[in-house]
Order: structure tokens, then C-alpha cells, then sequence
């Protein structure tokens, strides 16, 4: 019994957020709501609506649990925070594709006069087009990393209630847009604003990058970020070991997930083109002539 009211009281929110509740809370209901509407042949496999339920609950979770508060007394499991807010959830999210779900969630008129009527502004367009390209996403991706984790502006973030919220936000709303970006399951013809073979090579361009990033903050000799001698760790242990801890995972985990988005969109270039090479060798059922 002691245990489950530990577990209920860690699964409590530690700063409670009404946004992150409510956008939750949101999805959720819009995504159940569009899964009834929808026609049988279009309703996502149940591997698609597990991806997406279980990206929504761990944004959830490293945000709005107790997670939160170890995640500001040790750096290592602040690491994993931004591993879920800026690569898993988003990663999981976007691969279930849950945009014609979430869209037939919606009321109708609601979605053709303020969505619908959004999207068609032409700042709207360009904004979009402007961070979704093949320059611009890649940099502000591994940019934020380095940004967030430079000691200075780290230690600031780590002090400032609305600094540490910016930051969280922007790493989620940063992945969500650059996974959605790489995991489209659409070809350039189709729609998709990116090939495959370019979005291969980002994928696994912008992993470089963040491997340094980890492997300087995993074999650095002194301690970078000492804003957690200040907030005081919850665990005692060496503040090396911690920043060690930290650094793997920003290398190894964040890594593999790249790979594994390679391999994705590889087999998907590989089912396209053999779709197309199909489509086009198959023989024609009409003729000319007759009776």
C-alpha cells in the first residue's frame, strides 16, 4: 500500500502546467474522437495508435511528474527529459502519421473556417516552409542542443522558472517539427516537402554533431555544469559520474534513434520505388478493338 501511494504521489505534477494538460488532454480527445469518425479502411494500425498514445504520455510524463523535479537536481536525468521532449516522444509521435486522425477529430467548422483558413494565410505557408527545409531544420535541431547545453545560458536556465519552461518548450516543439519533417511517410511527389535520400542524409548528418556534443560533455575532466551543486542533487554521487551519465546519453541513445529513423525511411524509399516500378511494368487491360 506504501508503495502505491509512493508511486501515485511521483506521478502528481511537481509545477503544474494547464497548457501541457490541456494539450494532453487535447490530442487525446481529438485523436479518439477522429478514430470513431473515420472510415474503416483510413483508421491507423493499432502499431500506428500505440506510437502516438505512448509519445503524448511521455511528453506527459517528464513534464508534469516528479520526473521534473529530479530532472532539476541531477543533470543526468535532465538528459533524459530532453531525450524524450526532444527525440522519442517526438519520434513516436510522428511516426504514427496521426494528422488525418487528429484533423477529422476536429468539428468541421471548426477545422474549415479557423484551420483550414489558418493554414492557407500566407504568413502561415511561409513560416512553415522557412523552418521546415533542408538547411534550416537540421541547424536549429542540433543548434538548440548545443545552445541549451553551453554552461552559462545552462546554469541560467536551470534558475529561471520561465527560462527552464522556454527551454523545454522549444526543444519539444523543435523535435516535433523535425521529426515530422524526416518521418513523412509521403514521397516529394505526393507532397512530402523533402525526398527520402535527402532526409536520409539529414538524419544521419545531423547525428555527428550531437555524438560531439556527448562524447565532449562524457570525457570532460572538470564539471560543467555546477548549477547542480547549487540546487543540491538528490542522489549523492560524484558530480563527474553524473555529468559522465548525462553525456552517454545525449551520445548513444539519441544516436541509435537516428540510425533507427535511417533504416525507416530507407525501407520506405525501397517500398515506394518498388510500388512505382510495379505501377509502371504492369500490363495494360485495355485494348483496341472488340466485336
Amino acid at each position: 500500500m506504501e508503495g502505491l501511494l509512493t508511486a501515485v504521489a511521483f506521478l502528481a505534477p511537481w509545477e503544474f502546467s494547464p497548457t501541457v494538460l490541456l494539450l494532453c488532454i487535447g490530442a487525446l480527445a481529438l485523436y479518439w474522437r477522429g478514430l470513431r469518425h473515420a472510415r474503416m479502411a483510413e483508421r491507423p494500425s493499432l502499431s500506428r495508435r500505440i506510437a502516438f498514445i505512448t509519445g503524448l504520455l511521455l511528453v506527459y510524463f517528464v513534464m508534469q511528474t516528479r520526473f521534473d523535479y529530479l530532472s532539476q537536481h541531477m543533470f543526468f536525468i535532465h538528459r533524459l527529459q530532453h531525450l524524450v521532449l526532444h527525440h522519442l516522444g517526438p519520434f513516436l509521435i510522428a511516426l504514427s502519421q496521426p494528422h488525418a486522425i487528429l484533423a477529422d477529430g476536429l468539428p468541421a467548422r471548426v477545422r474549415t473556417k479557423v484551420f483550414e483558413r489558418f493554414w492557407r494565410l500566407p504568413v502561415t505557408r511561409f513560416t512553415y516552409q522557412l523552418f521546415q527545409n533542408a538547411i534550416v531544420a537540421p541547424l536549429l535541431f542540433v543548434g538548440l542542443i548545443w545552445f541549451w547545453l553551453t554552461s552559462r545560458i545552462h546554469f541560467n536556465a536551470m534558475l529561471s522558472a520561465p527560462l527552464y519552461w522556454v527551454m523545454n518548450w522549444s526543444m519539444l516543439i523543435d523535435g516535433l517539427l523535425f521529426w515530422f519533417l524526416m518521418l513523412d511517410s509521403r514521397t516529394r511527389r505526393e507532397g512530402a516537402l523533402l525526398g527520402f535520400g535527402v532526409r536520409i542524409f539529414l538524419v544521419l548528418g545531423t547525428l555527428v554533431p550531437q555524438i560531439l556534443i556527448g562524447a565532449h560533455i562524457t570525457f570532460a575532466d572538470r564539471d560543467l555544469y555546477d548549477v547542480y551543486n547549487v540546487c543540491a542533487r538528490v542522489w549523492d554521487i560524484d558530480p563527474l559520474t553524473d555529468q559522465q551519465l548525462g553525456g552517454l546519453i545525449t551520445w548513444i541513445p539519441a544516436a541509435m534513434m537516428h540510425v533507427i529513423a535511417a533504416l525507416i525511411l530507407i525501407g520506405r524509399w525501397a517500398r515506394s520505388d518498388r510500388n512505382k516500378m510495379e505501377r509502371t511494368s504492369a500490363p495494360s487491360t485495355s485494348y483496341v478493338g472488340g466485336k
